[in-house]
């Protein structure tokens, strides 16, 4: 089980690591490191809700969107007139996603997924 486990955040921090890819080179907030932590996390924390005895797995899930939220919150910034840091934004909160289809043993969905943020952020 642990094995298995394992896997599932190994491709998550993989997967991470294909979003960050686009984002370090242009100098976002969030690159490389910060794709594969958030990934690494939620994959985490799913896993651990999936496991608590007698607990529900949808209350962690809730509270990592959220939290992701947040965090996507400060990095969204009104300069001269303009908002700047949405796409970081949307992509900490996608990638949190990643993390958790990865836990949930979704995986089809978690490369898929990568695969559409990355051909986004690519365009």
């Amino acid at each position: 089980m642990e094995i298995l486990f394992s896997g599932r955040v190994v491709l998550a921090a993989a997967l991470g690591t294909v979003i960050g890819l686009d984002r370090e080179p242009q100098g976002s907030d969030a690159g490389v490191r910060t794709c594969m932590a958030i990934s690494i996390g939620a994959c985490a924390f799913s896993l651990v809700s999936l496991h608590v005895v007698g607990g529900d797995p949808t209350r962690i899930a809730a509270q990592l969107v959220t939290g992701i939220g947040f965090l996507g919150a400060g990095v969204i910034l009104h300069v001269r007139g303009r908002i700047e840091g949405l796409t970081t934004a949307a992509t900490l909160w996608a990638t949190a996603s990643i993390g958790m289809a990865c836990a949930f043993g979704m995986y089809v969905l978690a490369i898929l997924t990568t695969t559409l943020m990355y051909g986004i952020l690519v365009l």
